[in-house]
């Protein structure tokens, strides 16, 4: 019953009250003419999708704190290997640690990054103990050996590509088993290769017998000899590659050998076993950036 005055009775009022928590568990339509307060757009995200927003933005201001940049940087100074891994040519190779610093020094190169860092250190202990030998850095004495074909590049204006392209092949399937057996081919070089060894008995060995296996290929007719050279010394590596003076001079010692010819230098003669190879001495050695004091051998099988 309505009461004095035009009010509601009691009733009324209390299934008004009821109706307010009904429309709001199921959102219904606010009248016109309400206010309702602005609502952030992250706040009407599901959660997962603020969660994972929060923690990118996390990350990013982790990743570039200049306090753990200092920190992760010191500690890679700090690590076994190469503490400057990442540059181009420690990440320069084809081998799995060069691939995925190649990666990630790309997709963290705009600028600096803790993560980057992180990164680049595991693979710099990775490689520094997958390629664990005392004096990797350039202390370790190892044969430096470089092949090539002599008259490759004027053979190859005459024939044409077709078969420069097959003389490559199966120059390459006849040598580099050769070499591997005792060595480590570190890169081919267009008609020849370069590889190391921890003896140089067997860099000399192996040179010969990929002088002899080249000269057993036989192309439509066409037979092209290979020229090598071999040297000594303490090269520095570099991601899976070999740098500084003992790899030119290996490879002036090979470009000074004609054809069919192993070329060794006297570091290598020093450091011969008693292996039945014969040594011829050549005459004055002179070549670009070599000291004056190498002198060179032509090497022959016994």
């Amino acid at each position: 019953m309505a009461g004095h005055g035009g009010t509601r009775d009691d009733g009324s009022a209390a299934a008004s009250n009821a109706a307010t928590p009904a429309r709001r568990l199921l959102r219904l339509p606010r009248r016109r003419g309400s206010k309702r307060a602005s609502t952030p757009a992250s706040e009407t995200l599901p959660g997962s999708r603020r969660r994972t927003r929060r923690m990118r933005k996390l990350i990013r201001r982790v990743d570039r704190h200049p306090g753990l940049l200092t920190v992760t940087e010191w500690l890679r100074r700090s690590l076994p290997g190469d503490s400057s891994y990442g540059d181009p040519l420690s990440v320069g190779g084809a081998g799995a640690s060069s691939v995925v610093g190649r990666q990630l020094t790309t997709v963290a190169a705009q600028q600096p990054s803790v993560l980057r860092e992180i990164g680049l250190g595991a693979l710099q202990v990775w490689q520094a103990h997958a390629d664990s030998h005392p004096g990797d850095e350039g202390e370790r004495k190892m044969a430096v050996l470089f092949t090539d074909l002599a008259g490759f590049s004027t053979w190859t204006l005459e024939v044409g590509d077709d078969l420069a392209v097959r003389m490559l092949r199966e120059v390459g399937a006849a040598v580099e088993p050769l070499v591997r057996q005792r060595g480590h081919v570190v890169k081919w070089l267009g008609d020849g290769l370069m590889a190391v060894f921890d003896d140089a008995d067997d860099a000399v060995a192996a040179a010969i017998a990929a002088k002899d296996a080249t000269s057993a290929v036989d192309v439509a007719g066409h037979r092209l000899h290979l020229r090598a050279g071999v040297h000594v010394g303490t090269p520095r590596r570099l991601g899976d590659d070999y740098y500084g003076q003992d790899v030119n001079i290996a490879a002036r010692v090979a470009a000074a050998a004609g054809p069919g010819e192993v070329l060794i230098s006297n570091t290598v003669r020093q450091n011969l076993n008693g292996r039945q190879i014969r040594l011829r001495r050549r005459g004055r050695f002179e070549a670009k950036g070599v000291p004056d004091d190498v002198r060179v051998w032509s090497a022959t099988g016994a």
